[in-house]
């Protein structure tokens, strides 16, 4: 265990870098379609659905293997960093989607109605007024979706990644030492979860549902 652990420290490195930029993507993206469905865009709203539909009830190794081995047979090459990191936005996005959805349908119309009354535009309004709220209040869901992911980009290593299921699997297929190869994947994954979960718990309690005295 002491001779491989380097090789486990390498793909924990690989998978939480791969995990970050994911997450970062899906952010970004949740966030684009919710404000579009938040404004009832006629046209980007009913494209927003399909995709949240599609996304949310397509496993993420059924997307791997499209972007990774049905693409090509179109033309179309991406490396496994670019299959795993696009395959991830792509799931991670719905759900971050639907975290800022509940956070937007939270914010009461009256504080819209005012904002609006007072001269702000609708850039100000959701710069100021909707989106603190909407963070505040999606925070818990944001949180759970992030370490949901991370644990996704066990997946990776269908798609050629030395990522840390990658390094188990192949020393347990090289040594038969599944006992410790699998222990050391568990503690891997806890050296790489545990922090964040924690990080999450105290953020939840740092701040504060949005509301009149807090």
């Amino acid at each position: 265990m002491t001779k491989y652990a380097p090789m486990y420290v390498q793909a924990a490195w690989l998978t939480l870098r791969l995990g970050v930029i994911g997450i970062l993507c899906s952010l970004l993206i949740g966030l684009v379609c919710a404000i579009l469905q938040y404004y009832r865009v006629p046209v980007f709203r009913r494209i927003v659905r399909i995709y949240i539909e599609l996304s949310r009830n397509t496993p993420l190794l059924v997307q791997l293997f499209f972007l990774y081995f049905g693409l090509p047979k179109a033309g179309i090459r991406l490396s496994s960093e670019a299959c795993a990191i696009i395959g991830l936005s792509f799931l991670g996005g719905s759900y971050m989607a639907e975290a800022f959805r509940s956070g937007l349908e939270a914010v009461e119309k009256s504080q819209v109605e005012s904002g609006l009354s007072i001269g702000l535009r609708h850039g100000q309004l959701m710069r100021y007024v909707i989106l603190p709220q909407v963070i505040s209040t999606s925070v818990p869901a944001i949180c759970a979706n992030m370490i949901f992911l991370i644990k996704e980009t066990s997946l990776f290593s269908a798609v050629a990644l030395a990522d840390l299921m990658y390094v188990a699997k192949d020393l347990i297929g090289l040594y038969y030492k599944t006992d410790e190869a699998l222990l050391m994947l568990v503690i891997s994954y806890l050296i790489l979860l545990l922090p964040i979960s924690l990080a999450a718990s105290w953020l939840e309690r740092r701040v504060r549902y949005a509301g009149f005295g807090n």
